[in-house]
């Protein structure tokens, strides 16, 4: 995700502590929580993908099965 666009979250959530955010804004911030969680999900389940799990025995298994 874009830095602007987490700026742009982190500004919502301060403007949000001092006020009532407007329905736009409230539209707005949803927006880019939900895109900035994708984004997240995207990459942590990239990173799971590659998991290998080495035991005693050397028997190596990934952590997640590939779909």
């Amino acid at each position: 995700m874009e830095k602007h666009h987490i700026e742009r979250i982190n500004e919502l959530t301060r403007l949000s502590r001092e006020r009532a955010l407007t329905a736009e804004e409230q539209a707005e911030r949803a927006v880019l929580r939900s895109n900035y969680l994708k984004a997240m999900r995207g990459q942590l389940t990239a990173q799971l993908e590659n998991v290998v799990i080495e035991y005693p025995d050397h028997r190596r298994e990934p952590l997640r099965r590939k779909k």
